[in-house]
């Protein structure tokens, strides 16, 4: 068996931030859905904020998440299109320690079945800060649909092969024994 993948599955604590300048906890139907799917897979929900699109707020709320040793894992929903108050990879990319390159790349071609090449004009992207798995991803309820199910459900998954995400993130004491 790989170094990156358990016979058991290991729950993550999972914080969700959406962000909008229009949305509020009745009409956030991509955080909520995010929520849903994070806890229907058996993770925990850490937080769940909304704040506009505005990049010092959005620093301010994902870095408290970042320090946060409870926090393993950061999905943001919303302010990666090229509007001029979409500021999400601007906000949050100086906080990365790492960059997961093949986030945006793999969403991007996930995506192009569904948008077509429209799908150039999302700025998708994660990277990892402080052993924080941050992955940013579209505003809309379908991209969030297709960032879960096309990347986030088995990267997030312990038993995941040949590898996962779940050497990469802290835990505050080992989750399980068989962890690579």
């Amino acid at each position: 068996m790989s170094a990156h993948a358990s016979k058991e599955f290991v729950p993550l604590n999972i914080a969700v931030l959406t962000v909008s300048d229009t949305r509020n906890e009745q009409t956030d139907t991509s955080g909520q859905y995010l929520v849903e799917a994070l806890t229907s897979a058996g993770h925990q929900l850490a937080d769940k904020r909304i704040t506009p699109d505005d990049v010092y707020q959005m620093r301010a709320v994902a870095s408290a998440w970042i320090a946060d040793p409870k926090v393993q894992v950061v999905l943001v929903t919303g302010g990666t299109g090229f509007t001029e108050r979409d500021s999400t990879p601007e906000a949050l990319t100086p906080l990365f320690d790492k960059t997961v390159d093949g986030f945006g790349e793999l969403f991007r071609h996930i995506s192009l079945g569904d948008i077509g090449s429209s799908t150039v004009q999302s700025r998708a992207l994660a990277g990892l800060a402080n052993r924080t798995l941050v992955c940013c991803m579209p505003g809309s309820t379908g991209a969030c649909r297709t960032a879960w199910e096309g990347i986030l459900l088995e990267q997030l998954d312990a038993r995941h092969k040949p590898c996962n995400f779940i050497p990469h993130v802290r835990f505050t004491s080992a989750p399980c024994e068989s962890r690579g």
